[in-house]
């Protein structure tokens, strides 16, 4: 087992542009292989997601869809398109994914996956030095009828640990704390939430500049880590002997907390602050894709029970620790018709309580129009 953290090194970097061009494909589930009734639901909950179409079939049965479909972000629970592969020991940051949905995901689809890692760049960093942007290609595909449902270009962060440790870039970063005041206005965003629904959204009604509303997310707390990894799940996230023997499996997976001594996985760093504190963030903080499925949340709800999300794509730019607040929003930017379809280009993100954009995302929603 890895007992050190690693650092890049020229004779790193060459041996992991031997995996670019390689087609990697499950041996084992990642987590979710099936859209089920449960499976999309314990998703939903995992992100604060209430939309009656993802979780109510009496609801949904009386939709066009005819039963419960599954947010599109759902396939980050299928397989996160985040996985740093290769380079053990040196960390690994998801920055961000471009996703382009084809096929809305029925309940009792049964989806695959393959994984193939496309370039490898290296840059200058103030976190650490020297770092590489990792790209991967990720294409889910329907295994009953072959069709793909969608691809996400995924892009990560890799640094050594003890160099961005020694940086202390975020090392500034304080625990947010509230108000009574505070917490009345986050709880009145809350219930001021909009879910259009069954109430169509049509493309006719849209105008370049509408605010497409907001979300609101937090304080960050380790209840939404947990209910996070019940919805989407984690490799890594085995108890005891299976955690162990996936060590012995993957050797470089391990990951030494040098304050108590204890060798475990590295996703841990999103939830012990002295985990987090080894690569440099000065507490836990939230998974990449969990934050980028709630730009997603915004998208479905405004769009309505009708609208399509074609294309998404988001950003990791600033870490999100426990006790932040974000505040997800979203604006129209155009509006057009092409090859048939009407379409909206949005824009939307994620700002925190400091007024920080954290992740920045756009998206094309396709809308019904009137009278079809």
């Amino acid at each position: 087992m890895t007992t050190a953290h690693a650092e890049i090194t020229d004779e790193a970097i060459a041996e992991l542009r031997k995996r670019i061009g390689v087609v990697w494909r499950p041996r084992v589930p990642y987590y979710n292989e099936a859209a089920t009734k449960d499976a999309i639901r314990h998703y939903c909950y995992g992100i604060g997601d209430a939309n009656p179409l993802f979780l109510d079939l009496d609801y949904a049965q009386e939709t066009k869809h005819g039963s419960i479909i599954a947010p599109p972000c759902f396939l980050y629970s299928v397989y996160w398109p985040a996985e740093g592969r290769g380079m053990p020991g040196v960390h690994a940051w998801h920055s961000g994914d471009d996703w382009s949905f084809y096929k809305t995901i029925r309940m009792g689809d049964e989806i695959t996956y393959t994984n193939t890692m496309t370039d490898v760049i290296e840059k200058p960093s103030q976190m650490a030095g020297r770092i590489l942007i990792q790209h991967h290609d990720i294409v889910y595909t329907n295994k009953k009828t072959g069709e793909v449902m969608a691809k996400a270009d995924d892009w990560s962060v890799r640094a050594g640990r003890q160099a961005s440790q020694e940086k202390g870039k975020y090392a500034g970063i304080k625990r947010a704390a509230y108000t009574p005041e505070q917490m009345k206005k986050i709880q009145e965003d809350y219930a001021s939430e909009e879910i259009r629904g069954a109430n169509t959204r049509y493309w006719e009604d849209v105008n370049e500049g509408d605010a497409m509303g907001h979300l609101v997310k937090g304080p960050l707390s380790m209840r939404d880590m947990i209910a996070w990894l019940m919805g989407a799940g984690s490799p890594f996230m085995k108890a005891h002997g299976l955690a162990y023997s996936f060590y012995q499996r993957h050797p470089g997976a391990a990951m030494l907390d040098t304050q108590t001594g204890i060798l475990d996985v590295p996703e841990l760093v999103h939830m012990e602050d002295t985990r987090a504190q080894e690569i440099g963030i000065p507490g836990a903080y939230d998974y990449g894709c969990q934050r980028l499925s709630w730009l997603g949340n915004l998208l479905t709800n405004w769009q309505s029970d009708l609208g399509f999300l074609k294309r998404f794509r988001g950003e990791l730019r600033r870490f999100n620790v426990i006790g932040d607040t974000q505040w997800i929003k979203g604006k129209v930017a155009r509006k057009c018709v092409e090859n048939g379809e009407h379409l909206v280009d949005c824009e939307v993100w994620a700002e925190n309580q400091r007024g920080e954009l954290t992740a920045p995302g756009t998206a094309t929603i396709v809308l019904p129009t009137r009278g079809t």
